[in-house]
């Protein structure tokens, strides 16, 4: 298997497991990561997810160009964009999904981390779209998103160009949450994991799903956007729970409800 898929605690941690290609992607691995995504949207009882990868050279260093999968690059454009099954473009997936940036983030890889919701990263990490320099294009999201996510000339610089970035300029651009010596990644990834957790799931849900679905829209279409998530933490015990818990000045118990 090329993924380490681990839940526990309402945390699932999705690890890409292909040292030997610099957690390179290929499309068995693909499938399994579609999978996983699927499988995470299915179980409410997961809260949080961390997606890495092993090691600490890369995290993912994009599509594997040594997997020959026989399609166009025109039929690769027409199958994602019917059937977009990875994070990236993915509006589906409601839970809270924090990138683990452990090394080098390069095509796929980056676009998989701006399907992310937090990004907390090694300051030895670095990021770039390099298609263009083997005659590709980012297909997976990254012209589209890169440039609403970071200035709009850096980002067309790095995917014209290729060129690696690296996580402190990433940060300064807004793309990362969080930069920090590789020793201290996981505890700063941990951090956020119990932030996440101590807060109402059903309020993150749906805080996840306005903050993915309206930034095209105006502010008064965002402002009056009802969502099913958003109904659902508005009605829920957990609502009235947080603020009971703030009175009798006490940790509120969740129960997603």
């Amino acid at each position: 298997m090329s993924i380490i898929f681990d839940i526990q605690g309402h945390v699932a941690r999705v690890t890409i497991d292909r040292p030997e290609r610099m957690n390179a992607i290929d499309m068995a691995t693909a499938r399994q990561l579609a999978k996983i995504w699927d499988e995470v949207e299915a179980n409410t009882d997961i809260r949080c997810v961390v997606l890495t990868g092993i090691g600490e050279k890369a995290f993912c260093a994009g599509a594997d160009l040594k997997d020959n999968t026989g399609k166009s690059g025109v039929d690769y454009w027409k199958h994602i964009s019917a059937d977009f099954s990875g994070i990236a473009l993915r509006r589906t997936l409601k839970t809270p999904v924090i990138a683990r940036v452990n090394g080098l983030a390069l095509g796929g890889g980056l676009e998989m981390v701006m399907g992310c919701d937090i990004v907390i990263a090694a300051d030895t990490a670095r990021f770039a779209l390099p298609e263009a320099k083997v005659g590709r294009v980012p297909l997976d999201g990254g012209m589209v998103m890169l440039q609403r996510l970071i200035p709009r000339n850096i980002a067309v610089g790095m995917m014209m160009t290729g060129r690696k970035v690296f996580a402190h300029e990433m940060a300064r651009y807004g793309l990362l949450n969080a930069v920090v010596p590789m020793a201290d990644l996981d505890a700063e990834v941990d951090e956020w994991v119990a932030d996440i957790l101590a807060s109402a799931p059903l309020s993150v849900r749906a805080i996840k799903t306005l903050a993915r679905e309206t930034p095209e829209m105006t502010v008064h279409e965002a402002f009056t956007r009802e969502t099913p998530e958003l109904i659902a933490a508005l009605n829920s015990e957990d609502a009235n729970e947080g603020v009971s818990a703030f009175l009798e000045k006490r940790a509120p118990i969740w129960t997603g409800n």
